[in-house]
């Protein structure tokens, strides 16, 4: 094969990769996950940090940094100097750590993807074990070296308190009901209640068009919603803290409708819209965020809100997109047989095998899944999968070197041979759980 057909041969399978990707239900799962990781803005820090003191008991400050690491970071490039200001303000060396090890892998964007993108399996078991392995490495940690631990934390790091009032939990509770009706495969959301016909007829040309594309009609809507939104919400989020503008409530209403094209079923060759369970729940849902933004939020906090959210966007979703054209190239060159012989089986060669990789191969944050998925489909054993979702956020070599800054060379050799062995160990248990099923 000559170099200019492989490249245009690696290109269409990018492309199309790409475009799959866009136009699939996904999109019900990434639209909340953002505005619910822009939504924790809104959740006084001190709710967590106070948890994390010194003298406070395991039983509460180990599960309190798991859920700070849920709640404060996004991803191993923001994790690394909230760890460092922690720590460094007189936490517990074994929480700081749990926090450390939890937060980049299961942030609300990355487990939700996870399960969209690979399967709810793979989600729950990177949550669970990442938590329970968290704590386990926080708790090895803080008894191996209990004598390092800082004398005295700083004066009114652990001891603010800062609570929620009751609007915001309500809100909290209806985004996450939006992921769950966006993602959760159960017929009273899948099932179609009536459908719409519309009285005309997709021409045949658009519909060879559309297919040669490997597109639906819904999928191409998707897609021209998304350009659409990109140049308004820049206009109308970038600056939004000084204020909002006719660009924000049109990117808004934009990101609405996308919700809500996205949650129908459209049958292929004609305009017959089946309106399921899932659209109901998500236009109901929506309504009420709505109602209570409007009633309990003010304009300050909306914007802060509304900022984070596309702080976010601006900073994952390009190298998303970018991410999953390159695994949709790589797929196409990396033969089956090579997946297969490395990490077909569930063996612990193969899960160490898949944790080298994660250190060597860093994707940033959410890339990660795409690249799973792919490996996935090429024939990876679900076991080393998980082994490499646990250990990519965690062990890059730039998050190796910013932490022995941080911590010294003994405590990350420590540190990173511990998450090496737990996640090759989490694998392992997961496939062969699997294997058992």
């Amino acid at each position: 094969m000559e170099i200019g057909d492989l490249l245009l041969k690696l290109f269409g399978a990018g492309w199309l990769g790409l475009l799959d990707y866009l136009a699939a239900h996904v999109l019900l799962c990434l639209v909340p996950a953002f505005f619910i990781a822009g939504y924790l803005t809104l959740v006084p820090k001190e709710s967590i940090t106070r948890y994390l003191g010194p003298h406070t008991p395991k039983w509460i400050s180990y599960p309190a940094a798991a859920a700070g690491g849920f709640v404060l970071a996004v991803c191993s490039c923001t994790v690394l100097p909230l760890f460092a200001g922690i720590w460094k303000r007189g936490a517990g060396l074994g929480p700081a750590i749990t926090f450390l090890f939890v937060a980049p892998a299961v942030n609300i964007l990355a487990i939700s993807y996870t399960g969209a993108a690979i399967g709810g399996d793979i989600a729950l078991a990177r949550l669970v074990l990442a938590i329970t392995f968290g704590i386990g490495i926080g708790l090895i940690m803080a008894f191996v070296f209990r004598k390092h631990e800082s004398a005295a934390p700083a004066p009114g790091m652990f001891d603010q308190k800062s609570g929620m009032r009751s609007a915001l939990w309500v809100l909290c509770g209806l985004l996450l009901l939006v992921l769950i009706a966006g993602t959760l495969q159960i017929e009273l959301l899948t099932g179609s209640l009536f459908s719409i016909t519309l009285p005309v007829e997709l021409p045949i040309g658009v519909q060879n068009s559309l297919d040669a594309l490997h597109l639906s009609l819904q999928g191409a809507a998707l897609i021209i919603l998304l350009i659409l939104i990109a140049p308004i919400a820049w206009k109308g989020f970038n600056h939004v803290q000084n204020g909002f503008n006719r660009w924000t409530w049109s990117a808004l209403g934009l990101i609405v409708l996308t919700l809500l094209v996205a949650a129908p079923t459209i049958s292929k060759g004609s305009l017959i819209i089946n309106i399921t369970g899932r659209f109901v729940a998500e236009l109901g849902l929506l309504a009420s965020i709505g109602y209570v933004v409007r009633r309990h939020l003010s304009p300050e906090e909306l914007a802060d809100w509304l900022y984070e959210t596309w702080r976010f966007v601006k900073q994952i979703f390009p190298l998303l997109l970018v991410g999953v054209f390159v695994a949709g190239m790589a797929r196409s060159i990396i033969p089956e047989d090579w997946i297969r012989a490395l990490a077909g089986q569930n063996t612990l060669w193969a899960n160490a095998l898949a944790v080298l990789f994660g250190v060597f191969m860093y994707f940033p944050t959410l890339v990660e899944v795409p690249v799973a998925r792919m490996f996935l489909d090429l024939g990876m054993h679900k076991g080393p999968l998980l082994a490499y979702l646990l250990a990519d956020p965690e062990l890059s070599l730039q998050s190796i070197l910013v932490t022995g800054r941080i911590m010294g060379r003994q405590k990350t050799l420590t540190y990173v041979s511990l998450v090496a062995v737990f996640s090759t160990i989490a694998g392992y248990l997961f496939g062969a759980l699997l294997n058992a099923l």
